[in-house]
């Protein structure tokens, strides 16, 4: 009996062409790139860079902790290349806020983190905490809870991080100490969106108000980009003493209101662009490994990071570190 070998033949087609690699303009999951490896790579390349216009620029990743270690585990080996790399790391939800804002965070969430934690601290990595939470009980845990296990900490009221917190009155552990290293610093204000400010100028008299060991703000009041007599006048606290001012950049996200947003982009995004984050509106994924997303944030005189060397800036906190976890989950 003779049989149809075209059915056969489709199907072996199918299949192989089901197994190919995906296109490089697919905005989906690319075969052989390690998404871990290539955060790590982008943070260590992104510090050598600024290092070299400044030696002692601070980098700061918020997130994405398990970077640290080289299996990605609390027990695993630490990945002392990138921890050499860097000088801070952030943490958000620690204590409150993980699954919800006010609401103490799982033990076992938690335990996790602090492990990780510990780890960038026994290899001289500072940790700045940021728990969202507004009960006053609860802003005194969460300080208190950081104080003992040596870390900064920032108890902020909104996610949006739009506002100097009514609560404490005094910033915890407050003093007049010069701070020019992280590992001097006992609190810090994280305010990265100014839009309640009705100007630039309310916003920076505002922040020159208080006795904070660290600001980290955003280049831009909305924008406009500070200039350096604006990150000058920010230098110092109202009590006198210096204090150490980090910007905030994103680098696993691109925004559109960014200065390097193309307008074109809305219609005909380019192909390392992904999906819009359906958290935060106007942010968006991308191939942070890719070559042109890349020379947007460092390595040229209009990138991001040399606007922030130019305008001042003691250091950088950078953003969606942990894009790697979105990417680890297309696969």
């Amino acid at each position: 009996m003779k049989h149809n070998v075209l059915p056969v033949i489709l199907i072996i087609i199918s299949l192989l062409f089901s197994g190919c690699p995906k296109d490089a303009d697919d905005n989906g999951p690319e075969d052989g790139v390690n998404f871990r490896q290539e955060m790590r790579t982008f943070v260590q390349t992104i510090s050598n860079d600024a290092q070299g216009f400044n030696a002692s620029f601070i980098v700061i990743p918020q997130n994405g902790q398990e970077l640290l270690t080289v299996n990605g585990e609390e027990t695993g080996e630490p990945v002392l290349e990138y921890l050499s790399a860097i000088d801070g790391t952030g943490r958000e939800d620690l204590f409150y806020g993980y699954d919800e804002d006010n609401v103490p965070t799982p033990v076992s969430e938690k335990n996790s983190m602090l492990t990780f934690l510990d780890i960038a601290e026994t290899n001289g990595v500072e940790v700045l905490v940021i728990d969202y939470c507004w009960t006053p009980s609860y802003v005194d845990d969460s300080y208190a809870n950081s104080e003992i296990k040596g870390y900064i900490s920032f108890a902020a009221e909104h996610r949006d991080l739009d506002i100097i917190p009514s609560y404490p009155a005094i910033p915890y552990n407050v003093n007049n100490q010069d701070i020019t290293n992280l590992s001097a610093a006992r609190n810090f204000l994280y305010l990265i969106d100014a839009g309640l400010f009705s100007s630039k100028n309310e916003f920076i008299d505002s922040l020159k108000q208080t006795n904070f060991d660290i600001i980290i703000l955003d280049l831009f009041f909305n924008d406009i980009e500070l200039t350096t007599a604006d990150i000058s006048s920010l230098g110092n606290k109202a009590d006198g003493g210096s204090r150490l001012l980090i910007a905030y950049m994103s680098i696993g996200e691109a925004e559109d209101y960014r200065y390097y947003w193309k307008a074109e982009w809305d219609a005909n995004p380019p192909d390392w662009m992904g999906d819009e984050n359906p958290n935060w509106p106007g942010n968006f994924k991308v191939k942070y490994w890719n070559p042109e997303w890349q020379t947007i944030i460092y390595g040229n005189n209009n990138s991001y990071l040399k606007k922030i060397l130019d305008a001042g800036f003691d250091g950088v906190y950078l953003d969606i570190i942990d894009a790697f976890e979105y990417f680890e989950n297309q696969q």
